[in-house]
């Protein structure tokens, strides 16, 4: 028998005198929804999506980059450790702490909570899988195809040598000849796109399938930071895919995006650096924080105290973080104004940070405090990350700001931060849920030694290059003279981090012995009330037998036997007998069960889509431009196979919740509104006109900061074109949207409405020829200007978009003639509605901005 099964039995044996309504045993019904939703085994294993394997994978992969990054971080330590060091040239040293910080922000940091979000979301909300399981597993591969191809390039001794944030000029074709910037620029694009599709699919997971009767007054911590956190993603992640986009177009083809002498500016680079790069540091700081207000209510034996001023903080915290990227900008000539009030925003996010201190040292306080193995990590987390904070004000003050920037002092401080208020409840929470994934306890004594060690070492470390900084020890140098007084105290900070490297390998080997062989953990080993402990240890991968329903925030703890009950098919969906993965999605804010979701099964096309994406960048990056089409040709074919694998070609009967009841619910296909493509689709597209945004902003930035722009010569007076466009465009949107309000009503036939399909396209096609004539006629050389390079990336947006509602608009139409679409399943003409007034109004946007409002402002 296996460890899951037998642990399976152990934890929820089946209740005396309530027999399940199917028939079936707890062992019988674990076994029949084994069969639907196990993972394949062996090579067959690439292909499965389930979330808790590719949480999983995600979590293993974030720990190997991880340990590549700390072996770069021994590196720098070992050569800054004495003045005068040749342990490392300066060309070394410049692609050592390059690739460090790009490994830990890009392949650490933000994958790792991302995978700990998509093992432990369904888990914790009571459901049997994320929205996309297929999209989760694509995300993945993204990510590690990403990474191979940065730690590749270091392998080789062609990593990037202009630093984790790619400042221009230096990282433009003049200073920075060579592939070595280009790695960068692919790589990070490459794997940003695995981080926007996990916050996708994290927030219509959270928002849409939660346990029956988890409102959102009743949901959990955790999943409220996750949702800001993915919301952050959404947002904050285009801004620097853009850029990137744009360097690379500059490096690769001459554009003049950040070229000061044609027109363009530096500090564009570093307004959409930054644009992500501030609220990365909320972004990884608020997963880290969800775990934390998971265990210390567990561990002090009492509920959150302020829980609805903890969720009103977490929200502040998202919305203020967007408005501080300019004070990592201080020292680069902005106005005054703008310091003032950049200002002024940074030292404002220290308040709803404190409110969520004072709410876990409250819990703490009004509870009793068990102090356990996670505790101790808590602990260190706790004093660490205020430390941490406490800089971050001070850094927060402009005249100060000037003093320290680009010192030791900031290097301290950002790792105060992020290794407080990441790794620490990192390490906290891989302690607190390793019984959920191996069925075994972590040894208390080695957990102790490496905390004492990582916590010894890393102060040692960091608090001491304070002084350095004070002391003016520049960032990024390789080497120092002897006679400046910074010696010993560089010297103390390497042996402090190898002192903390002793410690994370203790705290491996603890992971990987007791994982392996340590004791049986008992059911709910820590007193946890959250929905998780009610599962099985080690979790099946169906997660829990049958549906809770929820009524109250700690359902472990106002129902001890919830476990029992459940395994023994007393809740929804208790069986798998028709052998389709289903699982109940809810009303975003009351939780009222709403339908039924069908999900789709292991499938190798994430991985070959992800392969052939991965064929489009290393075309981009080694200049075979020959094979980015091929790249993307293929991708494009791969994803129109996905989508027309997926619906059913007959409206569905309602699926009936338990066997003993008359309850039943629509499934998805039925309920448009409801359906996880909806919602997909939906914070796609907000990430897509944050693209546009930032764009737009670069547009509007480069307006306001360079001599005579935009040059009048070329502001062009031809409307007849853009406003064939324009028309065309709406055209497009209002027959995509007769094809779906027609169909919704009644109105239409689905043979009708594959017409309006077909008349959109056509649309489609009339507004792409237009804009392609205004591109070719009236924007000049993009090599010769700025303005004319970022008026032609504005008009290549437009047409992408419209080219992708042309293949959209055939693939419905095609859908609905092969019997796919009916006036009951009306997602694909609903989605197809959406893209068309989408790519109409940013179209209508962009057009407006380089026809009349030069025009207006002239």
């Amino acid at each position: 028998m296996s460890d899951t099964l037998q642990n399976h039995r152990l934890a929820h044996p089946a209740p005396r005198g309530q027999p399940a309504a199917d028939g079936l045993s707890p062992v019988a019904r674990h076994h029949q929804m084994d069969k639907v939703w196990g993972a394949p085994r062996g090579w067959r294993g690439l292909s499965s999506v389930n979330h808790t394997t590719i949480g999983l994978r995600f979590i293993g992969t974030a720990l190997v980059f991880f340990l590549i990054g700390g072996v770069l971080a021994m590196l720098i330590r070992a050569q800054l450790a004495v003045s005068g060091n040749d342990f490392l040239d300066a060309a070394t040293y410049n692609q050592i702490f390059t690739m460090h910080g790009t490994v830990m922000m890009f392949l650490f940091a933000i994958p790792m909570l991302e995978g700990f979000a998509l093992y432990l979301l369904p888990k914790i909300l009571g459901s049997r899988d994320l929205a996309y399981p297929r999209l989760g597993a694509y995300a993945y591969w993204c990510y590690l195809f990403g990474g191979l191809i940065l730690i590749g390039a270091m392998v080789l001794g062609v990593a990037p040598h202009q630093g984790w944030f790619m400042y221009t000029p230096l990282s433009g074709a003049t200073y920075s000849p060579g592939i070595n910037a280009d790695v960068w620029l692919i790589g990070v694009t490459f794997s940003e796109i695995s981080a926007v599709c996990g916050g996708i699919e994290l927030i219509a997971t959270i928002l849409r399938m939660r346990a029956p009767g988890m409102s959102l007054l009743r949901m959990p911590l955790f999943a409220w930071y996750i949702l800001v956190a993915a919301a952050m993603i959404v947002v904050g992640f285009p801004p620097l895919i853009l850029g990137s986009i744009l360097l690379e177009v500059e490096r690769s083809f001459g554009w003049a995006f950040f070229d000061v002498a044609r027109g363009g500016d530096s500090l564009l680079w570093q307004h959409l650096f930054w644009m992500f790069g501030h609220p990365e540091v909320y972004i990884i700081f608020l997963p880290a924080a969800g775990m934390v207000s998971m265990m210390i209510p567990t561990f002090a034996g009492r509920a959150m105290v302020g829980h609805v001023w903890v969720v009103a903080s977490v929200l502040a915290m998202g919305v203020l973080s967007f408005g501080l990227w300019v004070h990592h900008m201080f020292t680069v000539g902005i106005p005054q104004l703008a310091q003032m009030f950049f200002s002024a925003a940074s030292m404002l996010v220290a308040i709803p940070t404190a409110v969520q201190f004072f709410a876990w040292i409250a819990t703490l306080w009004a509870g009793k405090p068990v102090i356990r193995l996670p505790m101790l990590y808590l602990f260190g987390f706790l004093f660490v990350f205020v430390c941490g904070g406490l800089t971050g004000v001070i850094l927060a003050l402009v005249p100060f700001n000037w003093q320290v920037h680009d010192t030791h002092f900031v290097v301290a401080h950002l790792h105060y931060v992020l290794v407080g208020g990441m790794v620490f409840p990192l390490l906290a929470a891989v302690y607190y849920w390793m019984p959920h994934v191996t069925g075994r306890m972590p040894s208390e004594t080695l957990g102790k030694w490496a905390f004492w060690l990582i916590f010894i070492g890393f102060n040692l470390t960091f608090l001491i290059m304070h002084l350095t900084g004070l002391l003016g020890m520049p960032r990024r140098v390789y080497t120092y003279p002897g006679d400046v007084g910074w010696d010993v105290f560089n010297l103390a900070s390497s042996i402090g981090g190898f002192v903390q490297a002793i410690g994370f390998a203790l705290f491996l080997l603890d992971v990987v012995l007791h994982g392996r062989m340590g004791k049986v953990a008992p059911t709910n080993p820590w007193g946890a009330g959250s929905l998780e402990w009610a599962m099985p240890t080690p979790t099946p991968t169906y997660n829990i037998a049958s549906l809770p329903e929820v009524r109250s925030r700690e359902p472990v703890w106002d129902e001890p036997d919830l476990g029992t009950q459940l395994a023994a098919g007393q809740g929804d969906l208790p069986s798998a007998e028709h052998g389709i993965r289903q699982t109940i999605a809810v009303e975003p804010l009351s939780g009222q069960r709403s339908s039924v979701i069908e999900l789709p099964g292991s499938s190798w096309m994430p991985l070959f889509a992800a392969l052939t994406t991965a064929v489009f960048f290393l075309g981009l990056l080694f200049k075979q431009y020959l094979w980015v089409p091929v790249g993307g040709g293929l991708s494009l074919a791969i994803f129109l196979f996905w989508a027309w694998r997926t619906g059913k070609r007959h409206d569905p009967a309602p699926i009936r919740l338990r066997p003993d009841d008359t309850a039943v619910l629509p499934t998805h296909h039925a309920v448009t509104d409801d359906a996880p493509g909806w919602w997909g689709v939906t914070f796609a597209l907000v990430a897509d006109a944050m693209v546009l945004a930032s764009l737009l902003f670069g547009y509007l930035f480069l307006w306001t900061v360079a001599p005579n722009w935009p040059p009048p010569q070329w502001i062009t007076r031809e409307l007849a074109m853009p406003l064939l466009a324009i028309g065309a465009l709406f055209g497009a949107a209002w027959v995509a949207r007769q094809a779906h309000a027609g169909l919704r009503h009644s109105r239409l036939t689905p043979a009708r409405s594959a017409l309006c399909a077909w008349a959109s396209a056509v649309a489609g096609i009339i507004a792409f020829l237009a804009l392609t004539r205004v591109l070719q006629e009236s924007v000049p050389d993009p090599r010769v200007h700025a303005y004319a390079s970022i008026v032609s990336a504005l008009l290549i947006y437009a047409l992408i978009h419209i080219a992708i509602g042309v293949v959209m608009s055939v693939h419905v139409a095609c859908r609905t003639h092969a019997g796919y679409v009916s006036s009951v399943r009306q997602l694909e003409p609903r989605i197809l509605r959406r893209w068309w007034a989408y790519t109409a109004t940013s179209g209508a946007v962009i057009l407006a901005a380089i026809h009349f409002l030069p025009e207006t402002l002239a």
